[in-house]
């Protein structure tokens, strides 16, 4: 019904009343619109549910197929050779290591003006030295070879009878019991099959003599190197090495005490995903689905972030919000908010072609080589991603923050005012405060605005499946990385459906949402905790 423009308010009240009374399909204006937004809200608590379905469902799949997985490595005896296989890997990241130092050296050397006919002169002894060393686990190695054979044909056969198995299961599944009836499935004697290997210990036992021996002979000829620097390096090598022969002894007695026949916990399946410092795939030897090395790298990448990100944020915040002018305001706030329209893809390619780059040529400056893991030998790295992801959070927790600032009440300032604070001691001592409570749920939100992030690490952070070398101390920023998100987009759409390997990447997500159910408690917790105290 048309409203005159002299209706009377009696009269649009009534307009209004009778109009929400009109009826379509039984139900009047009023009650569609309660509908179409109680619809809404059920349609996303059925689909949180089915995510929530699928997650748990396929990954809590891969606890059995885990747990099959590691029995499998015991019962071909994979866990026997790995002892053996822990030493001479020692060894090798060993001889990498002074590898490492003779490049170092003849870049130091080049660096001060030496040719390089020169520098060979003068690492002749150190290169004799490093070939010598190399040649230490040659018995061991032809040992493990041997080993390495004996195990893998064991583990093959496992799983071949393994899939005869489950080929049986299927046909009688579907009435086909005279097919199954014809598969005859190898059942294995372990102790029998592995005790090959275990008589091979005397051998090991030896060569971990004659390793030791010879360690020492050839540590009593250690080369004197042409820089302080390099010299001390190779001091530091001696107790390496040192400390990885003095673990051979532990070894022998895990090898003296491992039984093929002893059961593994279903518990195992559980914690060799939570705490195995491996995510080893697609390997011949034995896949590992740990996923410490995930973790450690999202979080090192989400502490550099946030380092950044929370003092430009809050500072911004603070600017903006209580000394900026009108002026000011309506160019910082749109242009701050404005980056969490570019695609974190666009930022990713910023990152592999200029900021990458430019972070490691920064690095190669001489002024700088104090900073911890200068000069960088990689653009792709940690400090790389965090950089780009402390740019994705800023818009987040800035408008939070300065929502939060909003908030307090204005008779807060008023009174402080009143009683002669200056503008900065209200800031720091009321505004501030007061919206303490909305601060700390913008950083915390935004931390889980980073840790949640795909694109930007899987482009940026060197996708090294590895914990970062901590010994390096700050330097283990500057080293390559991978993460728990960056994971599951890379090898989701190559993995086989149902496979464990497919599970593991579901129980990663499940690990990455309770990460994030986690953050926003905390930050819900926060809000209440404040909310009483004042």
């Amino acid at each position: 019904m048309p409203l005159s423009v002299s209706a009377t308010p009696s009269r649009i009240s009534h307009a209004l009343k009778k109009t929400s009374r009109l009826r379509l399909l039984g139900y009047t204006l009023d009650e569609w619109i309660g509908l179409f937004f109680r619809g809404n809200a059920s349609l996303s608590i059925i689909i949180l549910a089915l995510i929530m379905f699928l997650l748990f469902r396929e990954g809590l799949g891969f606890l059995p197929q885990n747990l099959a997985n590691l029995r499998v490595y015991r019962q071909a005896g994979l866990e026997y050779v790995d002892f053996t296989r822990a030493g001479v890997e020692g060894f090798t990241k060993l001889g990498r290591s002074l590898n490492q130092l003779r490049l170092d050296e003849v870049t130091t050397q080049t660096a001060k003006g030496q040719n390089l006919e020169a520098i060979n002169a003068s690492l002749a002894s150190f290169d004799a030295f490093n070939s010598s060393f190399g040649d230490l686990t040659t018995d061991l190695n032809g040992l493990l070879s041997d080993m390495t054979d004996v195990a893998s044909g064991v583990k093959e056969r496992v799983l071949v009878s393994d899939n005869q198995k489950a080929e049986i299961r299927m046909l009688n599944a579907v009435g086909k019991q005279k097919q199954a009836a014809l598969i005859k499935p190898e059942t294995l004697d372990f102790t029998r099959e592995t005790q090959v290997l275990k008589d091979m210990f005397p051998q090991i036992q030896a060569a971990h003599s004659k390793l030791e021996a010879d360690l020492r002979l050839l540590l009593a000829t250690l080369p004197q190197m042409p820089s302080p620097g390099s010299q001390s390096a190779v001091e530091g090598f001696v107790q390496q090495a040192l400390a990885v022969v003095a673990e051979n002894p532990n070894r022998e007695k895990a090898m003296l005490a491992w039984d093929v026949t002893e059961p593994i916990p279903a518990w195992k399946a559980l914690t060799t995903f939570l705490f195995n410092p491996r995510w080893l795939t697609a390997s011949f030897w034995q896949d590992w689905y740990g996923v410490v090395p995930l973790f450690v790298g999202s979080l090192l990448i989400s502490v550099v972030a946030m380092t950044i990100a929370v003092p430009f944020s809050i500072l911004a915040a603070i600017y903006v919000n209580q000394i900026a002018s009108a002026r000011e305001q309506a160019i910082i706030k749109p242009y701050v908010e404005f980056i969490s329209a570019v695609p974190s893809v666009v930022l990713g390619f910023f990152g592999v072609a200029v900021l990458g780059s430019g972070l490691r040529n920064l690095s190669q400056i001489p002024m700088l080589s104090w900073v911890p893991g200068f000069p960088m030998s990689e653009r792709l790295t940690i400090l790389t991603a965090g950089c780009l992801l402390a740019l994705m959070a800023v818009p987040t927790i800035f408008s939070l923050a300065e929502d939060a600032l909003n908030n307090v009440p204005r008779f807060y300032t008023e009174a402080s005012l009143a009683l002669g604070a200056t503008k900065w001691q209200t800031i720091i001592k009321i505004q501030f405060p007061s919206a303490l409570s909305g601060i700390i749920s913008a950083v915390l939100l935004g931390f889980g605005r980073v840790i949640g992030e795909t694109m930007v690490v899987l482009l940026c952070a060197g996708n090294r499946i590895e914990i970062p070398d901590f010994t390096a101390g700050l330097g283990a920023f500057v080293q390559p990385a991978h993460t728990m998100t960056g994971i599951i987009a890379q090898e989701m759409g190559e993995v086989v459906h149902g496979s464990i390997h497919y599970r593991a990447l579901f129980m990663v997500a499940l690990a990455l949402f309770f990460i994030s159910l986690f953050i926003n408690y905390l930050a819900q917790l926060v809000v209440r905790k404040f909310q009483v105290a004042r």
